[in-house]
């Protein structure tokens, strides 16, 4: 089978062939189609590496505290979040909530896939956050607090900032595979890269093409992901 590569050319609603591949006034070519989906899904991907970043710092810091009020409710964000399937989680937050609460009903899909992946990554996140700072000497979270620091403090300047750089590799696989896991937004109607692979490949019947399309952005997106959570990784490295 030839491979044919002009069908991101076409126009999405007439098929005519465009110069240039890219739509002009109302014109939306396949090609003009992926790259937006593309934007989508690194949108959704981004915000929600920031919603799980944020909680799981805070959720595996809580599991590291003397309180074990703190404790348990740290340990029960993670377990819950951890253990449920992304996808159930996602399908939860969509169609189950509404009948819950009707208030939810005025919120975009958008805003609630990045929640739902942000909380599912939050999990993860904790998981790496406390066994990180668990893996340094009990005396630095003393030293801290005999220098005055109160325990909010000590954590933030003295504990994370030790364990950050013992938990960048995991976190780094972690970032990259919350590109992938923005997949499972087509199942809330966001216009991601696999819903585009869907419709695309329907409408012009060249499945081979719109899915190596899809594979390549997603490697491009998390090969920068691993570029750049690398070069974090060289700026905090202990000398010698």
């Amino acid at each position: 089978m030839a491979w044919d590569w002009q069908v991101f050319c076409r126009e999405t609603a007439s098929g005519d062939q465009i110069a240039g591949c890219f739509g002009k006034g109302g014109d939306v070519t396949y090609l003009d189609w992926i790259l937006s989906t593309w934007g989508w899904t690194m949108s959704v991907a981004m915000l929600a590496l920031a919603v799980a970043r944020v909680i799981g710092s805070i959720a595996g810091i809580l599991r590291t505290t003397p309180d074990r009020r703190l404790v348990t409710f740290g340990s029960a964000w993670t377990e819950l979040f951890r253990n449920i399937p992304l996808r159930v989680q996602i399908f939860l937050w969509y169609p189950v909530l509404p009948a819950l609460i009707p208030v939810r009903q005025g919120v975009p899909s958008f805003v609630l896939v990045v929640f739902a992946l942000g909380f599912f990554t939050s999990a993860r996140i904790s998981e790496q956050v406390r066994a990180g700072i668990q893996s340094l000497p009990r005396g630095q979270r003393h030293a801290g607090l005999a220098m005055g620091l109160t325990l909010p403090q000590s954590c933030r300047y003295v504990l994370l900032a030790m364990s950050f750089r013992i938990v960048i590799p995991p976190l780094t696989s972690e970032s990259m595979n919350i590109v992938e896991n923005s997949s499972a937004a087509f199942a809330d109607s966001i216009s991601e890269l696999t819903r585009f692979a869907l419709q695309a490949g329907e409408e012009t019947s060249r499945n081979v093409e719109m899915y190596l399309a899809l594979i390549a952005l997603y490697f491009v997106s998390a090969f920068a992901i691993d570029r750049v959570m690398l070069f974090d990784e060289g700026r905090v490295r202990a000398k010698g």
